[in-house]
């Protein structure tokens, strides 16, 4: 059998494999949050050259950014609590995070607090889980 015929077997299992877990902990993308050594320039950039409009700011420290059901956040580098090895954080809601926590495993945990988890993905960029609010 040649590579071309264990590709797609291969590529079907972790399609397969990727929906179940999905299934199991029901993540749905929320947002992103991007970190900025500028952010006044990035906020004039996200406000004049997007068409956005400002829906939370924190001076200094974030702007917000709502689209529909999703949103876009600016914050100043350093200004995180738990830091990124990257620049960017990718938001998912989950409607149970102690099970997605379960699901997931603990120890892969980098910072946990009541409402919300973060891991990082295999290249250090934050993934943060937020309780699904009723």
């Amino acid at each position: 059998m040649t590579a071309l015929h264990v590709a797609p077997k291969l590529l079907r299992h972790y399609i397969e494999a990727r929906e179940d877990f999905m299934e199991r902990i029901r993540a749905r993308f929320v947002g992103v949050e991007l970190y900025f050594k500028n952010l006044e320039r990035a906020k004039k950039f996200y406000i004049e050259t997007m068409g956005l409009e400002v829906s939370d700011e924190q001076i200094g420290h974030h702007a917000k950014f709502d689209s529909g059901a999703r949103f876009v956040c600016l914050e100043r580098k350093g200004a995180e609590s738990y830091p990124s090895k990257d620049k960017a954080v990718l938001f998912f809601e989950v409607p149970d995070l102690r099970s997605a926590i379960a699901a997931i495993g603990q120890d892969r945990l980098v910072q946990s607090e009541g409402t919300w988890a973060v891991l990082h993905d295999p290249e250090g960029h934050n993934i943060l889980l937020l309780q699904r609010s009723t």
